[in-house]
């Protein structure tokens, strides 16, 4: 059985979507970032640099954490959305790759700057954003060569859906990157992705708070320790 922690966000979506889409029984567990849990003793034998998500999976003994790493692991185990051998294999894990090197660090960063930090500082905004519109370019232009990043969906796609999907909230538009927008309508669409997205909180009732001022305190709190 495999036990998931994580919080709601793009990289803890990642897994339980993936989980979802792989029909593989699994339980999870919510680390609450905004009251530190991810720093406590006991999610660190976990996840050494605490950070969401990690997974235990008791057929293998074996605990994971990093995102990518989670998603290669379960893709072999569920035997789906990873290619075993070839050329194919390892164009998903360019892609991945892609993801945890560009795509989620600079979202990240516009993120932190458009929506959380106390001071707002219009050249970090703009720099930010304007390497998002660049990478998502990068996409759009991928995508008008064949319905997925690779020759078929796979993991890849969905580790950036999973953070592309949120352009809206870091301020970046996907305006005229037609290919982008069908991509992102999609992958909405797969069976198993809504229901991942509603792992570990219902994501509308996460709708209802996303401007609460005192969710963005709290934010503000994580980034600023």
């Amino acid at each position: 059985m495999i036990k998931l922690y994580t919080s709601p966000t793009p990289n803890g979506y990642k897994i339980s979507c993936l989980l979802e889409m792989l029909k593989i029984p699994y339980e999870f567990e919510l680390v609450d970032l905004s009251q530190n849990e991810q720093f406590s003793e006991k999610f660190k034998k976990i996840s050494p640099n605490s950070k969401i998500p990690a997974i235990e999976d008791s057929d293998n003994n074996i605990a994971l954490s990093e995102s990518g790493a989670i998603m290669i692991y379960l893709a072999e185990k569920g035997g789906k959305f990873l290619p075993n051998e070839g050329i194919e294999r390892y164009k998903v894990l360019q892609w991945l790759m892609f993801q945890m090197a560009h795509i989620g660090p600079m979202m990240g960063q516009a993120n932190v700057f458009y929506r959380y930090f106390p001071k707002k500082i219009p050249e970090a905004i703009s720099r930010y954003q304007n390497e998002c519109r660049r990478l998502f370019e990068v996409l759009d232009k991928e995508l008008s060569k064949n319905q997925w990043l690779a020759k078929e969906f796979s993991i890849a796609d969905l580790s950036i859906w999973c953070w592309v999907r949120t352009y809206k909230w870091s301020g970046v538009s996907i305006e005229d990157l037609n290919n982008l927008e069908r991509w992102i309508k999609e992958i909405k669409e797969i069976p198993g992705v809504r229901e991942g997205l509603d792992v570990p909180i219902p994501i509308e009732e996460l709708k209802k708070v996303v401007h609460d001022q005192e969710r963005i305190k709290s934010s503000q709190k994580i980034i600023t320790k």
